[in-house]
């Protein structure tokens, strides 16, 4: 019997897990590129992607757990991390296996490495932020969100910036799910780029936050409650973060 009632609770918590999701995969410039696949062993992995945490573990991140919330890792490349070139101007599109949150924005941010990202420690780097879709129309419980988009495509294409000045950088796709009042989750996934072109363009003031620091739990676009009256007639949402940096 306890056997059992084992199985059945496993059978549930699996069932939570795969609820939730990460990028499994990258199409840059036409080229497909395997994510990290956090259920397989890492040691055998060579991917562009960081690693990121088990969904059963910490892939869902609250403010209180934000020393994981730069790439959903201690902020470290994998032993047989991957860079790939690609030019400033190049369309990027982020892959997920599954998805089913549909309120929520998506976020896609930038850093800059100081030398090679590989060495790099992703919660010391400076993030700029070069896309987001937040709210699209209707209200906030039941309008067409970001996140709403990747439930149904599974993907999110944004731009690397074509005045970017060439370096090592790290771009980093992150969904934030509002289905639960006043619990915000989290769930980013960090890749490795060397970008290239004559871009001569790097953000700096306040298009540059760090990760943790930039956010807070008692922003009121992340300490949310989308069920109330008043979001009922909602029809507009400040996504949180730094402004989108457009390259200028």
């Amino acid at each position: 019997m306890a056997f059992s009632a084992l199985i059945v609770l496993a059978t549930c918590l699996v069932s939570q897990v795969l609820a939730h999701g990460g990028v499994v995969s990258y199409t840059i410039g036409g080229q497909t590129f395997t994510g990290w696949q956090p259920y397989n062993d890492p040691s055998s992995q060579s991917s562009i992607e960081r690693p990121y945490s088990k969904p059963a573990t910490s892939s869902q991140i609250s403010p209180s757990v934000q020393q994981t919330i730069s790439c959903n890792n201690n902020g470290q490349a994998s032993a047989h991390q991957l860079t790939t070139s690609v030019p400033a101007g190049t369309q990027i599109v982020a892959h997920w296996s599954q998805w089913t949150h549909a309120q929520g924005p998506v976020m896609v941010y930038m850093a800059k490495c100081p030398g090679s990202c590989t060495a790099a420690n992703s919660a010391t780097l400076d993030w700029f932020k070069i896309a987001e879709t937040g709210l699209i129309s209707g209200t906030l419980p039941s309008g067409v969100w970001g996140t709403g988009q990747v439930m149904d495509t599974l993907s999110y294409t944004t731009s690397i910036p074509s005045s970017l000045a060439p370096g090592e950088y790290l771009i980093r796709h992150e969904l934030l799910a509002l289905h639960q009042a006043n619990t915000p989750q989290f769930y980013p996934e960090c890749a490795q780029l060397t970008v290239t072109g004559s871009g001569t363009k790097t953000p700096s003031g306040s298009y540059l936050v760090k990760f943790p620091g930039g956010y807070s739990a008692s922003d009121p676009s992340i300490n949310i409650n989308i069920y109330t009256t008043e979001a009922a007639s909602t029809t507009t949402y400040k996504v949180p973060g730094p402004p989108v940096w457009n390259g200028q």
